[in-house]
């Protein structure tokens, strides 16, 4: 009976509530409990299926991912608590028991654990046995079987356990539970004895650190729980991560796809220009990135890098198509790596790789003809400079010296009214949504998401850009986690990666891309098309160089219209288009010893020398391609120099003038000999005799002579070097020689390119200015028969002695 009055006495002055029956909540928000890193402001008490349970986060619940202390023991039915303001500082029985606790305690929770035998239900004999109580205090918790006591010590907490003389059990194992693991096993053994046992840790992304630990988050940061179980998160700074000692070492990545580039620190820059810029800086090493227009020439894309060694002053390039070059050389890659100047290169299906070991870190260069991704690794930070480390400052990172004159320039052009931007918004946002969520921890997916968004909205999803970004973010994850994400390909409607446009190299003005039949192909740059669209022209005008013409076609011009170049020809179906191997070109031409098929007509003053390309048409179909048949005119023209006189004093030797023809260039010259071969040009310096005969030698150089003849039409000589009113002698006329001047000859008329005319020297009486001589030529087809003039071959006089000669 006074044990049973002991009791009651102990339960009104240690409970703030009367006994309740287990399960239990009880709320501790005035005086919060951290609980190995997590703090709480409730409890649950229960006891069922022989498990007695103290939790923080719910109920216990076997395989839950729980908070609790958790005993195997059914002798407790009933809990009563209460929460008390009590101070303690360093120096107590706590910070005794647990050296590492710092700090005070401010207030404490006690859980009053019994079974239902421990009460009564009336408290009238408190004051009769207060004495009592005061001297024998150990015997008050004699009607509980456990008592707990939690105190938290700011970031830390601990606990003191009391078994009393009711625990009917020899010892009690509590094992210590963390998000439903075991993190640790409590024993108790003594009665009437507190032990005492920390709580303190740290949490962080739903991973507990003991005190004093280091490691790494699934971010590669460094996480700290220190000895007062304070947490800190730090990053390891730009291109730093942390391994699992808690080590930072440089592992980062970079990632320049379409105009943008993404930097080791996942901050996004846009190039607007199409310039060079320095991606990687180092001690004698320049990691560069060249940009140009595609379709359109307000948008830019990444072409090709260049890893610039200074030591040796080599440039390796990494271009489209899985093509790379060192200076001008191509290389031929494959999967087996080649060792260039110090510089691993390899090549699969889906890029080239170049691998190189710098001072303080390795790098791992990738380029798959659309997207550049750098690995850097190394033991610790290394000094890096450039866009990828700081893309921000792209306008200090452009190089001239590997940039065209015009790169800066930049042009604006109609936005396309077939983007939809929302659409492609929400297909760039696929890489917020599984499986690409398992990425996330290790690579940022809002840099790629933007730089997505920003292409796909002011420029066409083709040439595989519908796909480019969330390639290149699946690869970005890939060097950080062995788990690739799966299965988004078909989600997204992307194929398979693989190298764009591989092994289909292009030339300087080209880019790889889908022609209309969806195949990749060399299309022309907007900047270089430009001008032949505006003109619906495939080339350059035709060129006419002595006695050849020759046209040179786009062949990126003729692709995008689903022109094989192969089936072009002219007239003559053997005179086909030759494909220039480096400029992609196609050359079409013919001259004198091969005209393939060409048409001469002679029509408006001008010989027109004209062809045709035109396409192969299928004997079957009638079909060539389903643009249907091409035809393009080529010509070229002699001008006739009907205007143009050739006007020379005989005192001055000779005289030499050009046609500028237009389209032909021909040369058209006066020579005066002594001979009718023309061995021995005349001598002026001594002055030409009277009656001596002269031979002028009308010649031209550029001439077709198959086709064409030339025809003195008529000369005639003036005492005035203008011609105008003076005197006058006819010497050729109507192509023949003077009828009434047997010593005038004319030689080869119209038979070749070349006319004689031959004459004795004469003066006007009573002038003394000189004989001043005009001749007018012609060009004439030779099938015409009128080219020859038809003179007569009646007698001839003398010329006369007439007061005017």
């Amino acid at each position: 009976m006074l044990r049973l009055l002991l009791c009651v006495a102990a339960l009104s002055r240690l409970t703030a509530a009367d006994p309740v029956s287990l399960p239990a909540e009880v709320d501790i928000s005035t005086c919060r409990i951290p609980y190995f890193g997590k703090l709480y402001d409730k409890l649950y008490v229960g006891s069922s299926g022989g498990k007695l349970s103290v939790c923080f986060t719910g109920p216990y619940s076997p395989g839950t991912k729980n908070d609790c202390l958790l005993a195997t023991y059914n002798g407790v039915t009933k809990v009563s608590w209460k929460i008390e303001t009590v101070t303690i500082d360093a120096g107590s029985d706590y910070h005794t028991s647990l050296e590492q606790l710092t700090g005070s305690s401010p207030c404490h929770v006690v859980l009053n654990l019994q079974d239902s035998n421990d009460h009564v239900s009336t408290v009238q004999f408190h004051q009769q046995t207060s004495e009592y109580l005061r001297t024998n205090r150990f015997l008050t918790a004699s009607c509980f079987q456990i008592q707990i006591h939690l105190r938290p010590f700011d970031d830390q907490a601990a606990v003191q356990v009391k078994l009393t003389e009711s625990f009917t059990l020899s010892s009690l194992a509590v094992d210590v539970q963390v998000d439903g693991d075991r993190l640790q096993q409590w024993s108790f053994t003594q009665k009437q004895f507190a032990y005492y046992k920390d709580m303190s840790g740290c949490r962080h992304s739903g991973v507990f650190y003991e005190r004093s630990a280091v490691g790494c988050d699934s971010k590669a940061r460094v996480v700290t729980c220190n000895a007062s179980a304070a947490l800190s998160i730090s990053s390891c700074g730009p291109g730093g991560r942390c391994q699992g000692n808690g080590q930072c070492v440089l592992d980062a990545i970079c990632t320049v796809s379409g105009s943008d580039v993404i930097d080791i620190s996942g901050n996004i820059g846009s190039v607007l220009d199409r310039c060079a810029y320095t991606l990687i800086s180092d001690t004698g090493f320049k990691l560069l990135a060249v940009f140009q227009e595609r379709r359109r020439k307000d948008v830019n894309f990444l072409d090709h890098v260049i890893l610039h060694l200074d030591e040796k002053d080599v440039n390796i390039q990494l271009g489209p198509g899985g093509g790379a070059q060192v200076d001008d050389s191509a290389l031929s890659l494959n999967s087996s790596t080649q060792l260039i100047h110090g510089v691993e290169l390899s090549k699969d299906h889906t890029g080239v790789t170049a691998k190189m070991t710098l001072s303080k870190y390795n790098a791992s260069i990738f380029f798959d003809g659309n997207t550049a991704q750098i690995h850097m690794t190394g033991a610790g930070p290394a000094p890096l400079q450039g866009s990828c480390v700081n893309s921000s400052k792209l306008s200090e990172a452009k190089l001239s010296e590997y940039s065209s004159d015009s790169c800066e320039r930049q042009y604006s052009e109609p936005a396309d009214s077939q983007i939809n931007c929302t659409t492609m918004a929400e297909h760039c946002n696929l890489l917020n949504e599984a499986p690409f969520t398992s990425c996330h921890d290790h690579i940022d997916p809002n840099p790629f998401i933007t730089a997505c968004t920003n292409m796909l909205c002011k420029y066409p999803a083709v040439d595989g850009l519908q796909c480019q970004f969330l390639v290149a973010y699946a690869r970005a994850c890939s060097t950080y986690s062995s788990n690739m994400p799966e299965g988004w390909k078909s989600k997204a409607s992307c194929s398979p990666p693989q190298g764009f446009c591989q092994d289909t190299v292009c030339s300087a003005h080209e880019f790889c891309g889908e022609d209309v039949c969806g195949q990749p192909r060399c299309l022309c740059r907007a900047n270089f098309a430009s001008k032949y669209r505006s003109m619906g022209v495939f080339g350059e005008p035709t060129v006419c160089r002595r006695n050849s013409a020759s046209v040179s076609l786009a062949g990126c011009l003729l692709a995008e219209k689903g022109i094989d170049y192969s089936t072009l020809h002219l007239n003559d179906k053997t005179c086909r288009g030759q494909m220039d191997e480096k400029t992609h070109m196609v050359n079409f031409g013919f001259n004198s010893n091969k005209d393939c098929g060409t048409i001469v007509l002679a029509e408006n003053q001008k010989i027109i020398y004209k062809n045709t390309i035109r396409t192969d048409i299928n004997a079957s179909s009638g079909v060539v391609s389903h643009h249907g048949s091409v035809q393009m005119d080529i010509s070229c023209f002699y001008i006739q120099p009907e205007v143009q006189n050739i006007n020379f004093k005989i005192k001055g030797g000779k005289a030499m003038q050009q046609i500028l023809s237009g389209s032909w260039n021909y040369t058209l010259s006066l020579k005066m000999c002594a001979d009718l071969a023309c061995t021995q040009p005349l001598d002026f310096s001594k002055g030409v005799q009277m009656d001596e005969t002269i031979y002028i030698h009308v010649e031209t150089d550029g001439l077709d002579g198959n086709l064409i003849s030339l025809v003195t039409d008529s000369c005639y000589a003036t005492d005035e070097q203008s011609g105008g009113d003076g005197l006058k002698y006819d010497l050729v006329k109507d192509g023949c020689g003077n009828p009434q001047d047997s010593t005038v000859k004319v030689v080869g008329n119209g038979k070749g390119t070349g006319t004689i005319v031959s004459f004795q020297m004469f003066q006007f009486k009573g002038s003394d200015s000189g004989v001043f001589l005009n001749c007018k030529m012609k060009l004439c087809l030779k099938n015409n028969p009128s080219c020859v003039p038809k003179c007569q071959r009646g007698r001839r006089r003398k010329r006369s002695v007439r007061p005017e000669y």
